[in-house]
């Protein structure tokens, strides 16, 4: 079957891709260039064969310019019925195309006798007239002056088929990669929603399992936790909506989740936390820290009974924010494959700053670093993205 386009198109287009406007630009422009080339040449070879004598063989320039004028509405159905045919299939679509392009070379000539007769004088009406006595199909004037229009037209329309179809090409591949671009925006959110939401029940599930362990001999304590518990959850959804935090509020909500932890290991759990003035006033992705910080806990705390100390360090340097989180591990422990905290940052990383931003972790001795290097964001690029499309629609 022919291609006629897309419902998308057929309603936002006005065929091939390119909408009312674009079309009949497009054709006039490349119609008033060929009218007045035509006009031209013809007026220059009138004049010159005036100084051979009193021939008349060229028509004069307003008959020229009237049959360029009957002509359009007659090219502007033929480019329209050409872009909705389309190329393929090529057996098909090529015979339809030859056919419109002979159809339109061959009204040519015809519109020049009719433009002729609408604006001519008396000499050029006689001389039709007698031109037009006998069949044309009969006359070889006629005929030979029909070949010749014919033969100069066609190439006419195969140039302007070809300047209006790559038009639309264009205007097609530049909305197909609009639409890409979009789709992969929403993909991105879509994606970037689903790993913030990974983090919410490995969270919940490792606090409640805090609590619990709190409720037979510290009734008093697993309430008060309860209610800790309550303002994280409440903090996680908040950060859960947006993509980006300020680093202050981050680093408030990871202390809000160590200090349940020292609730329940308060002889073995040691937490050290930058200072308010060591914080820099910057944007990172929400809830980044949080999975570092829970493997830190967890992992730190595995396979010993000793102390664990888990230390958030922030540094700025150069636009670049590094973000490290090291805990001490138990002595000769062997680190297994990273598991899902360690590849949900990594993978956040990767769409949020594409290849700009890194996660590296490893343990060397007895302690376990994670680290995480990202350009500095003074302000939340939500925000800015938002700022720069309302400037740019005023």
């Amino acid at each position: 079957m022919i291609g006629t386009g897309t419902t998308e198109s057929s309603t936002r287009h006005f065929a091939g891709g390119l909408n009312l406007r674009q079309f009949l630009g497009i054709t006039g422009l490349f119609w008033v260039y060929v009218a007045l080339s035509n006009i031209l040449y013809a007026y220059s070879m009138r004049t010159g064969m005036a100084r051979m004598g009193n021939i008349s063989l060229w028509a004069p320039w307003d008959a020229r310019l009237l049959q360029h004028v009957l002509l359009l509405p007659v090219l502007l159905v033929s480019f329209w019925a050409s872009l909705r045919i389309q190329w393929r299939p090529l057996l098909v679509a090529l015979p339809l195309q030859l056919i419109l392009g002979a159809v339109f070379s061959a009204v040519a000539y015809p519109s020049m006798i009719v433009a002729e007769m609408t604006v001519g004088g008396a000499h050029w009406h006689d001389e039709i007239t007698a031109h037009m006595a006998s069949p044309p199909w009969i006359d070889p004037m006629f005929l030979s002056l029909w070949v010749a229009s014919f033969v100069s037209f066609l190439p006419t329309y195969g140039f302007g088929l070809a300047l209006i179809t790559g038009l639309a090409l264009y205007t097609r591949f530049r909305n197909s990669e609009l639409r890409l671009a979009a789709l992969e925006r929403e993909w991105s959110a879509a994606r970037l929603a689903a790993l913030r939401m990974q983090l919410s029940p490995h969270t919940l599930f490792n606090l409640l399992h805090t609590i619990r362990g709190h409720i037979e001999w510290d009734p008093k304590g697993a309430q008060s936790m309860v209610v800790q518990l309550a303002d994280l959850l409440r903090r996680l959804l908040n950060a859960g909506e947006r993509d980006f935090s300020k680093l202050s509020d981050e680093l408030q909500f990871v202390s809000l989740y160590l200090d349940l932890q020292q609730r329940r290991f308060a002889d073995r759990l040691r937490v050290v936390l930058p200072t308010p003035a060591e914080i820099p006033a910057v944007w990172v992705p929400s809830l980044i820290l949080q999975p570092l910080v829970e493997n830190a806990v967890v992992h730190g705390l595995a396979g010993h009974q000793g102390p664990v100390t888990v230390r958030i360090t922030v540094r700025l340097a150069q636009n670049l924010l590094t973000l490290g989180v090291v805990n001490t591990i138990a002595p000769q422990k062997l680190v297994g494959e990273e598991g899902i905290g360690l590849n949900n940052v990594r993978e956040r990383l990767a769409v949020q700053f594409e290849g700009r931003a890194g996660l590296t972790a490893a343990g060397v001795d007895a302690l376990w670093r994670s680290e995480i290097t990202m350009p500095a964001l003074p302000l939340s690029p939500v925000r800015e993205t938002r700022r720069v499309a309302a400037l740019a629609d005023s």
